[in-house]
């Protein structure tokens, strides 16, 4: 048997366990079922938060590094240390330091 046949009676199985349980069991289970399923969102949103965060992290670092080197190329070149920080959104001070 396939997995397609396992998953049928696993459910049915579940199903038939639930039509055994009293009022205050099924009560239990339907909580425990709220916590579980309350908590996996939980995860699971910040599991997607944190790779978008990652992913401007990374973005805002990659253009940070581009303007690195290109005030760098600028300054090896000789151009001005206002027009690169003119153009690059950097400060002088730090344009000085590469």
């Amino acid at each position: 048997m396939g997995a397609k046949y396992d998953k049928v009676f696993v459910q049915a199985f579940e199903k038939a366990a639930l039509a055994n349980l009293g009022q205050s069991e099924l009560e239990k289970n339907e909580m425990n079922l709220k916590i579980y399923r309350d908590y996996k969102n939980t995860v699971d949103t910040a599991f997607d938060e944190g790779k978008l965060e990652g992913k401007i992290e990374g973005k805002l670092e990659g253009k940070i590094e581009g303007k690195i080197e290109t005030a760098t190329e600028l300054k090896n070149f000789g151009v001005d240390l206002k027009i690169i920080a003119k153009a690059t959104g950097l400060s002088e001070e730090e344009i000085d330091k590469l």
